[in-house]
């Protein structure tokens, strides 16, 4: 699969600004929009992403992905969870995917992603698939809980283009498992390499109870699979369950 990278130094939100470039573009697939700095960075829900200008990997991706159906487009976040672990699993261990598609190191968070989706009939039209990496910054000032950067675990600092050409050459060939049906392989990886799978942790449901289960599942279409005091199985989506981290 080829990219064309187009890189600006400001946004307010690289999917935004993609979503009107593949407007302006009908063959934009493909596309790769990197910032230096984005005034509105978003990540899951009502989450913001803090990043210093010019220090951290700032990008949306643009794909088609025509044979995936709209009832499989989790496995589009799992294709590209992987793309990501697998990446940074290149410069430091004990990298993790916590569900649903960000990348921890440890116990912190060293990248996370939004993905939007448009359907057309009962398949993925369009998927615009925003990422930010934590890979120079040495200084978070926001009230998020637990960030770190790729330089703050390796003591120097990483060259951004190398980490995304490396993130663009693992999606490429995850995508194209998809493409070629093999959506039990990348499940199977993306379970591997779960953060605290098979482990037992307290969580935090939406109505403010918590309780400590074991994290034994993530299904095809997402949902997080709970399992507490060895009898009852929760299933849960985004938002209704929090990590106690």
């Amino acid at each position: 699969m080829e990219w064309k990278i187009v890189h600006i130094d400001e946004t307010d939100s690289t999917n935004r600004w993609l979503k009107n470039y593949a407007t302006a573009d009908k063959h934009a697939t493909g596309t790769v929009v990197v910032a230096n700095y984005q005034t509105a960075g978003r990540g899951c829900g009502t989450n913001t992403w803090e990043s210093e200008r010019g220090k951290n990997l700032l990008f949306s991706i643009l794909v088609h992905p025509a044979d995936v159906l709209a009832a499989d487009q989790f496995i589009l976040s799992m294709a590209n969870a992987l793309a990501l672990s697998d990446t940074l699993s290149d410069y430091a261990d004990d990298v993790s995917i916590k569900w649903p598609n960000d990348i921890y190191w440890k116990d912190s968070k060293l990248c996370g992603t939004l993905i939007e989706t448009t359907l057309q009939g009962n398949h993925i039209m369009d998927c615009i698939i925003g990422t930010g990496i934590n890979v120079n910054q040495t200084c978070f000032l926001s009230d998020a809980p637990n960030p770190i950067s790729l330089c703050q675990i390796l003591g120097h600092a990483v060259d951004r283009d190398e980490v995304l050409q490396k993130v663009l050459d693992n999606l490429a060939k995850y995508m194209e498992m998809i493409r070629a049906g093999h959506h039990d392989v990348i499940r199977k990886h993306y379970r591997r390499q779960l953060y605290r799978m098979g482990e037992t942790h307290l969580y935090r449901f939406a109505d403010g109870q918590e309780a400590y289960c074991k994290l034994v599942n993530v299904t095809d279409d997402g949902h997080l699979e709970l399992l507490h005091d060895n009898r009852e199985t929760y299933l849960m989506a985004f938002k209704e369950v929090q990590f106690v981290i």
